[in-house]
């Protein structure tokens, strides 16, 4: 059995998640694909992490991508949160999303049953067909085309209840009933999605997926990135040839055959946003977040909340930006020293993050006092 070690690894996740170095020859569909989707619940966060895998990309060309070209959808993605998914691979996500089994029913007195899951389902397919709508105007017609139970507030949301019909939100977006529109004002809106074929199971193209940008992993750390139970998980493995390892002296798997990785070890410093893909598939935990980066940078072990300093494949820190008008200040908070090259590798990325976001960077090296997710 071959044996990789963490920084093998480390150094092929940087290299094929255009970390190592810019992707040369693509686009961003490729990139956002290579990375197996961009967060983009933040979608400054989603514009940097595309931004910062390709040369010259800044957010009016993600944007442009997105509205424009239409070669990326915003839509659920994994866990059910909003991604940034290249259009051409709209029918394996969808195919594997919704051959998820249903999730917990939800509290007494909130469930819905599969049948009006399904009404649900159709209605917001059919009343989008007609036009673009807010999350108001689509619910309006979603309990004017279900019945009043669709309408009644029993979800607990941010500030008040939600309508029960909204526990379905991601289950229509995984069956490709809708995919987000262009924001009206400060508005987001929702439109029908694009009328694909969709496989029966689509698991099998998103395990490849997975596994090239992730491998060596389990069928374990595959449902946790997916959002789904380890037994489905399990199935999406069993249905492709893989090829079992040893990751750093414990079994994993990648895909049959591809156990290359570079010759050096992972070098350089980047600065990753909020829920990085990267971030949030990289397994295991402790050896992403060595040391005291599992305190610092984990929200209870969770991935993302912060974003992070990346040193060597590694996480070495927090930082945030905050924009006042054209000017970006950037704190970046080491939890270890920094060389004279890599700090100004660090410069270098400060100014990338800001050619991306279309302002003027500041940097301050110091503590970040902002909580997860801020």
């Amino acid at each position: 059995m071959i044996e990789l070690s963490w920084p093998q690894v480390s150094a092929r996740r940087l290299e094929r998640a255009h970390l190592a170095a810019p992707a040369a020859d693509k686009g961003q569909a490729a990139v956002v694909a290579a990375m197996c989707g961009a967060h983009a619940q933040v979608m400054s966060a989603a514009e940097l992490s595309i931004g910062l895998r390709l040369d010259g990309v800044t957010r009016l060309h993600v944007r442009e991508a997105l509205w424009g070209e239409q070669a990326l959808v915003k839509t659920h993605g994994p866990r059910g949160t909003v991604h940034l998914l290249p259009a051409a691979e709209l029918p394996m996500w969808w195919g594997a999303l919704s051959s998820m089994p249903a999730g917990p029913a939800g509290a007494e007195g909130a469930r819905m049953t599969a049948e009006q899951t399904d009404e649900v389902v159709r209605a917001v397919r059919d009343v989008l067909s007609v036009a673009d709508m807010t999350i108001d105007e689509l619910s309006d017609a979603v309990v004017a085309a279900t019945g009043p139970w669709a309408g009644d507030l029993v979800m607990p949301a941010f500030q008040g209840m939600w309508p029960r019909w909204r526990q379905a939100m991601a289950t229509a977006a995984h069956r490709g009933a809708f995919v987000y529109g262009p924001a009206r004002g400060r508005k987001v809106t929702y439109r029908v999605a694009p009328d694909v074929p969709v496989p029966a199971d689509g698991r099998a193209g998103l395990v490849r997926a997975y596994l090239a940008a992730y491998g060596p992993a389990t069928p374990a750390q595959f449902a946790q990135w997916a959002g789904a139970p380890v037994r489905w998980a399990a199935e999406g493995f069993a249905s492709v040839e893989t090829e079992q390892v040893l990751f750093d002296g414990r079994p994993a798997q990648v895909l049959a055959g591809d156990t290359a990785v570079p010759d050096g070890p992972p070098r350089g410093v980047r600065l990753l946003p909020y829920f990085d893909a990267y971030l949030v598939a990289g397994r295991p935990r402790e050896l992403l977040y060595p040391g005291p980066a599992f305190r610092r940078a984990l929200a209870g072990g969770q991935a993302g909340n912060f974003p992070v300093l990346l040193v060597d494949g590694e996480v070495r820190g927090v930082w945030h930006q905050r924009r006042s008008g054209s000017r970006i200040d950037v704190t970046v908070e080491p939890l270890s020293g920094l060389t004279a090259a890599q700090l100004r590798e660090l410069d270098e990325q400060v100014e990338r993050v800001a050619e991306i976001l279309e302002g003027r960077p500041r940097l301050t090296i110091g503590p970040v006092t902002v909580g997860a997710h801020a």
